[in-house]
């Protein structure tokens, strides 16, 4: 396969609405996600801020658990260290409706950055369709958390190497710089990783005269960007992190772990049938390493859910030269004065402001039992307890040291293994575990299978009970001993 000549990759380059295209659809997703109150609907946000403001507070990072009682004190690799810091920063700054807005911040400037790689590739229709199809896989997993502040350094990273690519070059060594990046953000950074392969041997395949150019560029690349990636507070080690992630056990007991469900629609589902329609219809070919890239990143969001982010912002551009090639273009124009961007900024600021005007309220909520925790005592609060897996980062934001919490990797597979059999309905193994760690209260959704078996359980109670959370507190065999003599 030959590189695509810039001037055959961007037909219309001087279309006069293209710059506004960028423009709006960083607006969008800017004001879509600003006042969507699902932001915040994952519990890790607050565990996420909570280390954030520990690393502000203590001005170092995070290297041992600070947090639960049944693992405090023991090593943890914070990968996401700077994400919880910018988090931190966020919240410190403009509340809750801070970290929304470095959220959508983020989420709008992947979108701009995908819209500015395809609107000189693509007409208007299929552009707009492009960009609804993409960002939509990305709507499940738009939350308060470090990966979606590593999406605009994702999809930069993959353009600056299709770019690399159009030219016939190896990727500038600037681009370096957003691994750096990148590896302190999120551990998504081995994809970036992963992407370079791919590139270089399309580009040695096209260079079949003259492999050593291609080879020497590249392979010098890959070099960089592995040692660059190295430039994190865990070193070498943090390399290892999210391969020892992905081959936990654990891990299909986590929703974003676990495969796609088609039984109820999914944006993917919208995406590949979409993908079809134009494949059979314009026979769109797409170049065999290119497409076999995309078979292997489809793999892994039917596997993973969580993938389907990533293929949702890779897609549209892996697939913008092909589909240009089938779809007809804008025609050339002039391109006139353009104040859009001077537009959206000011409705930005304004949007922002009124999001800081009308600060959300976290109230009680799946993954926050703000009502439940409210009815434990102070004192009975600082003692163990045993509660549910996703409420655990709202207790560590209210100061509570939780049993488990969405830290999966710091636990390691045994510990959620045993935690899953302790909440799983079977009273001997529930017992075992109250009486190991002296636990003296919990707190747990009432659909988990362990709250009828701690109404029955002889010494516990239930101290409250709403639609978010049950509390059952162990009574103190002095005041049992009390009740039973005065009975």
């Amino acid at each position: 396969m030959t590189a695509l000549a810039p001037e055959a990759a961007t037909p219309a380059r001087g279309a006069a609405w293209l710059p506004a295209a960028t423009w709006t659809a960083v607006l969008v997703v800017y004001a879509v996600l600003l006042f969507a109150p699902q932001v915040l609907n994952d519990g890790d946000t607050y565990w996420h801020l909570a280390a954030g403001e520990w690393m502000l507070a203590h001005r170092q990072v995070l290297h041992a658990d600070p947090f639960s009682y049944t693992f405090a004190g023991k090593p943890w690799t914070t990968h996401e260290w700077f994400s919880e810091i910018l988090m931190a920063l966020a919240f410190r700054a403009g509340g809750w409706g801070g970290v929304m807005a470095l959220t959508a911040s983020a989420a709008a400037l992947a979108a701009g950055l995908m819209a500015g790689y395809l609107r000189p590739r693509l007409g208007l229709i299929p552009l707009a369709l492009s960009l609804a199809l993409g960002l939509a896989c990305l709507a499940p997993g738009l939350l308060a958390r470090p990966h979606v502040l590593a999406f605009p350094v994702l999809v930069a990273w993959a353009v600056g190497l299709l770019k690399a690519r159009d030219a016939d070059r190896a990727p500038h060594p600037s681009l370096l710089a957003l691994m750096v990046l990148w590896a302190n953000l999120h551990g998504s950074f081995v994809l970036g990783l992963a992407l370079i392969g791919p590139f270089a041997l399309e580009a040695l395949i096209a260079a079949r005269a003259r492999p050593w150019p291609v080879i020497r560029g590249w392979g010098l690349f890959g070099l960089g960007a592995l040692a660059a990636a190295a430039v994190t507070p865990h070193g070498p080690a943090g390399l290892l992190f999210p391969f020892q992630l992905m081959g936990m056990t654990s891990a299909p007991t986590i929703d974003e772990w676990r495969p796609l469900d088609f039984s109820t629609f999914q944006p993917l589902e919208a995406g590949l049938i979409a993908l079809l329609l134009v494949g059979f219809s314009r026979g769109l070919k797409i170049p065999p390493l290119r497409l076999l890239l995309l078979v292997g990143l489809l793999h892994m969001s039917l596997q993973h859910n969580r993938h389907a982010m990533v293929l949702g912002l890779l897609a549209p551009l892996l697939l913008a030269d092909p589909l240009s090639r089938v779809t007809k273009p804008p025609e050339p124009a002039a391109p006139p004065a353009n104040p859009a961007a001077a537009v959206v900024l000011a409705l930005m600021i304004g949007l922002t402001a009124g999001r800081m005007a009308a600060q959300p309220v976290r109230s009680d909520a799946l993954t926050t039992p703000a009502t439940a925790l409210a009815a434990v005592p102070a004192d009975l609060a600082r003692r163990p307890v045993l509660n549910e897996y996703g409420f655990g980062g709202y207790l560590i934001f209210q100061g509570v040291r939780p049993f488990i919490d969405g830290r999966a990797d710091m636990y390691g597979d045994a510990f959620v293994h045993a935690y899953d059999r302790t909440v799983s309905g079977d009273p001997a193994v529930l017992t075992r575990t109250l009486e190991e760690h002296g636990v003296r209260w919990t707190i747990l959704h009432p659909n988990n299978r362990a709250v009828p078996v701690l109404d029955r359980l002889p010494g516990w109670r239930r101290l409250h009970a709403d639609a978010y959370g049950v509390v059952h507190v162990k009574d103190d065999p002095a005041v049992m001993a009390l009740r039973g003599a005065l009975d």
